[in-house]
């Protein structure tokens, strides 16, 4: 199947919020906390209108048009991100969502090495990430997927803290269509 990306618009709102329901039930399903107060799910859409509003978040679309995927990125997280860490050297990638019909194909792979590719285009050392405390799953999904743990940080107004990044390369092997554009490009 053919997948293309593309920067999301706020007319893909329902389906970035349907995408987010369907995986806070499969997480609450494999028994991990992620996502599961109703409070975070409120604060979460006006979060993801903003990442629209400022070009930083993208679905991605099957060969119908259907959004099967998103992912965002932003600036470096200052509940987490130390200037030691050099915070400027990488990409930061949050929620990367994948559908449940279309998980177990790579999709999630072919979205790390996207940003993988942009990050290198943009001479940024790291692609990092930050993820909820508990959700041993994810982590070992990421660890599995090259990214070395740093730390964990647990500030006590925030559920996400467990931080890994992977060196940036280009990689073409991801064959999603589209880059970003220039509004796109987060310093």
């Amino acid at each position: 199947m053919g997948y293309r990306i593309r920067p999301a618009s706020t007319s893909d709102v329902d389906a970035l919020m349907a995408l987010r329901t369907e995986a806070e039930g499969w997480l609450s399903s494999v028994g991990t906390d992620q996502w599961s107060h109703s409070e975070i799910a409120g604060r979460a859409l006006e979060r993801w209108r903003a990442t629209i509003d400022d070009g930083r978040s993208w679905v991605v679309t099957d060969d119908q048009g259907a959004v099967v995927a998103t992912v965002s990125r932003g600036p470096a997280d200052p509940d987490f991100w130390r200037a030691s860490d050099q915070p400027e050297s990488a990409f930061y990638l949050y929620k990367l969502i994948v559908a449940r019909s279309a998980s177990g194909n790579g999709l999630g792979d072919r979205i790390l090495a996207w940003a993988d590719d942009v990050a290198a285009a943009e001479g940024r050392t790291w692609v990092r990430i930050d993820c909820w405390r508990t959700n041993h799953g994810l982590q070992k999904y990421y660890v599995d997927r090259g990214f070395e743990y740093i730390r964990t940080e647990s500030p006590s107004h925030r559920k996400s803290g467990w931080l890994a990044q992977r060196r940036a390369e280009r990689n073409s092997t991801h064959d999603l269509t589209e880059r970003p554009t220039e509004k796109q490009h987060v310093h």
